[in-house]
């Protein structure tokens, strides 16, 4: 009959207090939030580079509290969409940092969706509830085993 002792094995795979194998990701809610932050921070990024190229396919809302230059607007996207998109990346090795980032970043992000709102809003609460989700994914997921 064989025992399951921690810290013996071969492999990756480790037990976790319930019993059930772990990844060095953790569990499946990194991975989802790693995928979703990809995603979200992939569209950011053509949310900025529509802004940038061709800023007249958006509708400016006059008299609007917030109200920068559409090109500045796709800029914050493009460089907030391509960082998110490089922590969503960091997040699939798992490490703590890219988690402590990932939930900072999709705060902004989600604080710039609503600040673009006037020009989008559809595409905007879309991308508020997808950052909510990853957050979400980010703080349930276990702690790393030590």
């Amino acid at each position: 009959m064989a025992s399951n002792v921690s810290g013996t094995g071969s492999g990756t795979a480790r037990s976790s207090p319930g019993g059930s194998p772990t990844t060095g990701l953790g569990s499946g809610w990194l991975v989802f939030a790693a995928v979703l932050m990809v995603f979200g921070g992939l569209m950011m990024l053509f949310q900025g580079i529509a802004a940038i190229a061709k800023d007249d396919v958006f509708v400016a809302t006059r008299h609007y509290v917030y109200e920068f230059d559409l090109t500045a607007w796709g800029w914050i996207h493009l460089i907030l969409g391509i960082i998110v998109t490089l922590v969503g990346i960091a997040l699939f090795t798992g490490a703590t940092w890219a988690r402590v980032v990932g939930v900072a970043l999709t705060g902004l992000a989600m604080l710039a969706n609503f600040l673009w709102a006037p020009y989008a809003p559809v595409w905007s609460v879309i991308l508020i509830a997808l950052n909510a989700f990853v957050i979400w994914a980010l703080c349930a997921a276990p702690s790393p085993p030590e």
